[in-house]
């Protein structure tokens, strides 16, 4: 199937850099391009439900495909926290969030964690496509780099051998979760 152009359901300025970096091919509008600013509320109990609600509120909206991820930390020992809820996990922002994590895993030492993605790409007549992806790794001790997002750099990835706050985009790019969900969708469309 042919994509021109598709509406991200996403206002994380980091996300939609990421999928124009993987769909290189398609033109890529944020919601707020389109001056789309509101809330979408996130009921869902899934990264998948939160995924389709997004982007079938998004092309609802524009009548144009709409792709929407859903994605966050989840931490073995944790019970899978922060999980659905990383972004809002301290309700104070990324760097709350960091401390958080660290200040719930102080006397933890199997630090195991993945990423987890879901996009849905969702089309005006309610056709719509899933894919999904992990990358799995550990909680550093502390931060550690600069570069990324949200916890990026307290995440340490068993595929690149250092932490996401230290790879450089296309290398984050090349295991993230986001790619290989985004990997998967595109082989079903």
């Amino acid at each position: 199937m042919k994509l021109d152009k598709i509406i991200v359901a996403s206002g994380n300025k980091g996300k939609i850099r990421e999928i124009r970096e993987i769909f290189t091919d398609v033109e890529i509008v944020s919601m707020q391009e389109l001056g789309f600013s509101d809330d979408i509320d996130e009921t869902g109990k899934t990264f998948k439900e939160n995924a389709k609600i997004k982007a079938k509120t998004i092309a609802a909206k524009f009548n144009m495909p709409a792709l929407a991820d859903d994605s966050g930390l989840c931490v073995e020992a944790l019970h899978g926290a922060p999980g659905i809820y990383s972004a809002r996990f301290s309700g104070e922002g990324d760097k709350a969030n960091r401390d958080l994590l660290l200040k719930r895993l102080s006397n933890i030492t199997d630090r195991k964690a993945y990423f987890e993605s879901a996009v849905c790409l969702y089309f005006p007549n309610g056709k719509k496509f899933f894919g999904e992806g992990r990358t799995y790794g550990r909680i550093l001790q502390e931060e550690i780099g600069e570069n990324g997002f949200g916890y990026d750099c307290l995440f340490y990835s068993d595929d690149l051998k250092k932490s996401f706050g230290l790879a450089s985009a296309e290398e984050k790019n090349s295991v993230s979760h986001r790619y290989r969900a985004l990997s998967d969708l595109r082989g079903k469309i």
